[in-house]
């Protein structure tokens, strides 16, 4: 019966219930606070919201299972990051068309596209579908779709010929997806593909490293649709 229930020294368990119960509160916040912004950002923070909302009930499943079964939840986290990460990416698109700045659909695709090759082939890669090498190499290369869209592609080129708050943001988002994202390839290569970092450490590495990544991400999205929008958010 006690393996139902989280343990007081269960240090894993408890940084996947915290962050469980962040990924909720930051998706309240998100929602409220999209009545207050100018209607051109109430899609940004909606979508901010369904990345945490998603995260948190992800959060609450891969928390019991490994009370359970004292492991990594591998296919919950792939679950979760199916589903937020190409909503993360398409955030870049949306604070841009928010502001109308000239970037196409093209630069929509390019993000999506680059996120669905990172997880799913990651994904492959840890599950055993594909070679571990295979799977990361390929990943990385959607990684790096990404990466260069955001520095060097459409979208980057649009926020540099926005205003300082978009391209603040937008730097300050690129950076979250640049070094904070950096952690799951070194997990997976460390954690997996090596054997050098024990499931206890990853998991706890990969738990914070998903509070900072959505949460951040979206805070850096209010912040901009909050001073766009005025002090009395209308």
């Amino acid at each position: 019966m006690d393996k139902l229930f989280l343990q007081s020294g269960d240090f894993v368990g408890v940084t996947f219930w915290l962050v469980s119960i962040g990924m909720i509160a930051a998706t309240v916040f998100f929602l409220y606070e999209g009545l207050r912004v100018k209607p051109q950002w109430r899609l940004s923070l909606l979508v901010a919201a369904l990345v945490t909302l998603v995260a948190g009930y992800h959060y609450d499943y891969m928390r019991d299972f490994w009370v359970v079964a004292q492991d990594t939840p591998i296919i919950y986290r792939y679950i979760d990051w199916l589903i937020t990460v190409p909503l993360q990416m398409i955030e870049f698109w949306l604070i841009l068309a928010a502001v109308g700045a000239a970037v196409g659909s093209a630069s929509f695709l390019r993000l999506l596209v680059g996120t669905l090759v990172m997880v799913g082939f990651g994904y492959m890669g840890e599950a055993g579908h594909i070679d571990s090498t295979i799977g990361f190499v390929i990943g990385m290369l959607g990684w790096a779709i990404i990466i260069y869209e955001i520095f060097a592609g459409e979208a980057s080129k649009a926020a540099g010929s926005s205003n300082a708050s978009v391209q603040g943001a937008f730097s300050a988002m690129r950076l979250i997806v640049l070094v904070g994202w950096a952690i799951y390839p070194l997990g997976y290569v460390f954690g997996y593909m090596l054997g050098q970092v024990d499931a206890n450490t990853l998991n706890v590495v990969y738990n914070l490293a998903d509070f900072v990544n959505k949460i951040l991400f979206g805070l850096v999205i209010w912040n901009l649709a909050v001073k766009d929008s005025g002090d009395t958010g209308h």
